[in-house]
């Protein structure tokens, strides 16, 4: 049944993704803020495809952090693709995601990711590519738009923690803008990279938010760190046993 499941939500994705993406190229001409609500179109599918194909439910915990005015970073644990629907669709604000620019040659999906102005970077530019992430993600504040970073920059197996880079940090600390820190459980569902998906429950934990002033870069990410581990072992407390 799982694999029946996973199939059917497969074939689901690519039969959407393909005249959604299509359609991203039609209306290009409109002004951005169309385009992103028409482009969420796809998202919802898939997050409503994750739902009602593959029985992947979910709940989110202190919604009340986020800022009900103003800007925010949102840094998150990254553990699926799920994730990145559910901010999409969910956040209370526009979001933008920083990601390497090479995606945008990716047929069909890259080509509507290219149309929306978010944080793409070259990441073989090393120590530039913060710069890029700081140079940009102001712009996009300045929009009224939230930046969504994961901090371990890749997915991330359940139990595992990554290492956490600065380039959420640097942002808020340039900006002044407060980030809230986010620890879910997603992989536990859609593991890292696994074409088999389960049903299960995923709970999206936003933390209280964490003024940047009076921090440097570095602490501000070793709070961050600190937060989402620790939220993460309350989760899922099974994966962490015995360390």
């Amino acid at each position: 049944m799982t694999y029946l499941r996973s199939a059917l939500y497969m074939a689901f994705l690519v039969v959407t993704v393909i005249p959604y993406a299509l359609c991203c190229v039609l209306w290009a001409p409109l002004p951005l803020s169309w385009r992103y609500r028409l482009t969420l179109g796809w998202p919802r599918m898939a997050l409503w495809g994750a739902r009602w194909i593959l029985g992947m439910r979910y709940q989110a915990q202190g919604w009340e952090h986020l800022p009900a005015k103003g800007p925010a970073i949102i840094l998150s644990k990254h553990q699926s693709a799920w994730e990145t629907l559910y901010f999409a669709v969910k956040l209370p604000r526009d979001v933008v995601f920083v990601y390497k620019k090479e995606l945008h040659h990716v047929p069909f999906f890259g080509w509507s990711l290219a149309l929306l102005s978010m944080i793409p970077i070259d990441r073989t530019k090393g120590k530039e590519s913060f710069d890029q992430v700081v140079k940009i993600g102001t712009r996009r504040l300045q929009e009224g738009r939230w930046p969504v970073l994961f901090p371990e920059g890749t997915r991330v197996a359940p139990g595992q923690t990554g290492r956490y880079k600065q380039g959420g940090a640097l942002l808020a600390c340039r900006t002044g803008v407060p980030v809230i820190p986010v620890a879910h459980n997603a992989g536990e569902c859609w593991p890292r990279n696994a074409f088999l998906k389960t049903p299960g429950l995923v709970t999206v934990s936003f933390g209280p938010a964490i003024d940047p002033a009076g921090h440097s870069p570095a602490s501000l990410n070793n709070a961050v760190r600190e937060w989402i581990e620790a939220e993460m072992r309350r989760l899922n407390p099974e994966r962490y046993a015995g360390r």
